[in-house]
């Protein structure tokens, strides 16, 4: 182990001036932890009183101040607004001379690669595309989870070892993805990430009208092995009653599902069918059990057709 003393990085000078035009929960973190490796945050735009907060919170005596005015004082500046409002503010800020030559713009924005930077470009700036693979709280624990965090890095040629260097500076990974290939990347991690929000919350509120009385801890051991197996194994993970054909419990399952909780019913489905398509590619699905099971699936119902509006 190396027990050399090492330099607390806010007793080294700073090399760059750090701006953050959207305090919503990533520009903060991130210019956080750019100040942990010796940069500077120097100026913030912040419109909630919630970002307000956030940058109070995260990046404390940093100035609040209109986006044209973070601009003027950064070296460079993360634009972390909603991805629909990116190109918008980068035509806008374009537009009025606010983009310095040389100034370093990045944004965050897993759809978008620096294409959308295209204006800024065309000032004279230096587009970087630099999306954390991570969910933010909004709070101090979100640095701490950007050690090991992978970024989806996309720049021009040139300035590529500046974008990975400062995702390594984050304590992130960088990784690189074609301009062409940020949407399809983009869909992947939310396919992943946020409709696993979705199908976690559904589980405990279901759970909890089952009648127990703690779902989190129920659910988390489970979805934790279910994760790593996933994660190790691919396909190879997949259990339950579809990927063993048990077509009478996934119906009974629709038959409840449509008593309590009809809202859940077409989700359950299209997972349902999701997973036996690739368990029965991967032969965890054996054919003779498939058909009744993709009958109920097809249905909605005990393997019975009901009326179209059954079936919604």
């Amino acid at each position: 182990m190396n027990t050399t003393p090492q330099p607390d990085p806010r007793d080294r000078p700073a090399r760059l001036t750090v701006g953050v035009v959207g305090a919503g929960r990533v520009g903060p973190a991130l210019a956080a932890s750019l100040q942990l490796a010796g940069h500077r945050p120097v100026a913030v735009s912040a419109v909630s009183d919630a970002s307000r907060r956030r940058a109070a919170q995260l990046l404390p005596d940093v100035p609040v101040m209109p986006p044209e005015d973070v601009l003027k004082r950064a070296d460079l500046v993360l634009l972390t607004v909603p991805d629909d409002a990116l190109p918008e503010l980068v035509a806008g800020l374009a537009d009025t001379g606010s983009v310095r030559p040389g100034q370093l713009l990045v944004h965050t924005s897993g759809r978008y690669g620096v294409g959308v930077l295209g204006p800024a470009l065309r000032a004279g700036g230096l587009p970087l595309a630099l999306h954390p693979a991570m969910t933010f709280t909004g709070t101090p624990v979100d640095v701490q989870r950007l050690a090991g965090c992978s970024f989806g890095v996309t720049a021009p040629e040139e300035l590529r070892l500046a974008a990975e260097a400062l995702v390594i500076e984050m304590g992130g990974e960088p990784e690189w993805i074609a301009e062409e290939n940020r949407p399809l990347y983009h869909a992947a991690l939310a396919l992943g990430a946020n409709h696993l929000v979705t199908l976690v919350a559904q589980s405990m509120e279901l759970l909890g009208a089952a009648g127990v009385a703690a779902p989190d801890r129920m659910l988390g051991p489970l979805l934790g092995a279910a994760l790593d197996n996933a994660l190790r194994s691919g396909d190879a993970a997949l259990t339950g009653p579809v990927a063993r054909g048990d077509a009478g419990t996934v119906a009974a399952h629709v038959t409840e599902l449509r008593r309590h909780a009809p809202q859940t019913v077409a989700g359950y489905l299209a997972m349902a069918r999701a997973t036996a398509d690739r368990a029965l590619a991967t032969g965890l699905l054996k054919p003779e059990l498939a058909e009744d099971l993709l009958g109920v699936l097809a249905d909605g119902t005990d393997g019975t057709r009901g009326t179209e509006g059954d079936a919604r």
